[in-house]
């Protein structure tokens, strides 16, 4: 992966977090401390319809633009430059899933050492990098070639059934490694590696966003965390699920606000920005009654559908037994109360494998516990994704375990 740098401003180290969005670009600048980071200052910018569709940069040269002016905000309110970067990519053709390998050792009686660790990682990495890869090639028609990894993280590792956060040392015979790979097609990547380039800044990585928002509660030390995220951006809905504190996989429709304003454009016979104007209003409680109902109506039929592909996107999570019964909702259009209403409704669990009836409910900013706002600018649904791009950059900024160290340069081998 390719560094771009510039000069970072005095101590601290800051850094930044992007979040390309369809609908905003939003970029947080940040400074580490310890195993949490401070966001010191927020810049949003309003992307124009053609410049993204569907998650995905549609006009380069207009979202650089959008990037530029919402990192000056940013960096203007922190009174500091930043010289790291990590991005997040979403859209309807990034896949994440989990692959879990076992592999049974020769010589259980002898201790891992580093150089057995590292193949063990080899081997886990490539078996499960060419089953996701050849899925996502078989559901988009994209080559095999055409299809790069993004991020990869390890979720658990168990040794003859113990789970534990580092194997060196340990004697055993069948070692069990789960491992989260994301992929997007060359087009959709190679884009978000363009504007890293032109803004100039060291990338520390791209990475998944729904897996980002999948991870930003810090439940990693507590097994026991399960629940269904539900990111409903501009042109996307993102969903992660997670049992047992691992991410077990996410995908995405194409269906997220757009599509509600578009709809109420119609239906209204208005353009765009001013159903966009009257959606945010109704979302807020601001219409008169009558214009309540008719807005009202509008949406209900919309909510449906795009109900209808969340059921449909659960039910792709063949490998998960029991879904959790915990669904945490974020992003921009979760702001629509239908989308909550319809969620509440029993009918379109029952298809599903639910032990009982979910319990719906927001993802606030003050529930992202390592990432500490001292703005006072982040306190909507919509500001998690980020926030979670700021959390999952810490990864990267602090001292790795040597298991990361490992499956990072397997990383880099397979995006060469």
């Amino acid at each position: 992966m390719p560094l771009f740098r510039r000069a970072v401003s005095g101590p601290g180290n800051h850094y930044l977090a992007l979040d390309i969005g369809t609908e905003y670009v939003k970029a947080l600048v940040c400074v580490p401390e310890g195993t949490k980071t401070r966001v010191l200052g927020v810049g949003r910018k309003r992307q124009r319809l053609g410049e993204m569709q569907s998650g995905a940069v549609t006009d380069i040269a207009a979202v650089i633009n959008n990037c530029q002016d919402a990192i000056r905000e940013a960096e203007k309110m922190a009174g500091a430059t930043t010289g790291q970067m990590i991005m997040g990519i979403a859209g309807e053709l990034v896949k994440g899933a989990t692959t879990t390998i076992n592999y049974t050792r020769r010589e259980p009686d002898t201790k891992i050492d580093l150089a057995e660790l590292k193949n063990i990682v080899h081997k886990v990495q490539w078996k499960a990098f060419d089953e996701v890869r050849a899925e996502l090639a078989y559901e988009t028609g994209y080559n095999e070639i055409d299809v790069k990894l993004v991020n990869a993280a390890i979720t658990d590792v168990r040794i003859d059934g113990y789970k534990v956060a580092n194997p060196l040392g340990f004697q055993g015979k069948d070692v069990t490694i789960s491992i989260f790979n994301a992929f997007a097609p060359l087009v959709h990547y190679g884009a978000l590696q363009t504007i890293a380039a032109e803004l100039d800044m060291e990338l520390l990585a791209v990475t998944s966003e729904p897996y980002a928002v999948a991870r930003c509660m810090g439940f990693e030390d507590g097994g026991s965390f399960s629940s269904i995220f539900v990111d409903i951006g501009g042109g996307t809905t993102d969903i992660a699920v997670v049992n047992y504190g691992s991410v077990e996989g996410t995908k995405m429709f194409t269906l997220g606000g757009r599509t509600f304003t578009k709809r109420l454009a119609q239906s209204l016979n208005i353009s765009f920005e001013e159903a966009e104007e009257i959606k945010l209003a109704y979302s807020a409680e601001k219409l008169e009654k009558q214009s309540h109902r008719v807005v009202r109506e509008a949406m209900k039929s919309d909510c449906e559908v795009w109900l209808s592909g969340v059921a449909l996107t659960l039910s792709e999570f063949e490998h998960v037994d029991v879904l959790p019964a915990r669904i945490l909702l974020c992003g921009g259009g979760s702001h629509l109360p239908e989308i909550k209403e319809v969620m509440e409704s029993r009918e379109w669990v029952q298809s599903l494998p639910f032990s009982h009836k979910p319990q719906i409910s927001f993802l606030h900013p003050k529930m992202v516990t390592n990432v500490i706002d001292e703005t006072k600018e982040l306190k909507d649904p919509q500001d998690i994704t980020p926030m979670a791009l700021a959390n999952i950059a810490l990864e990267y900024i602090s001292e790795e375990q040597v298991l990361s160290k490992i499956l990072k340069k397997v990383v880099r081998l397979m995006q060469i």
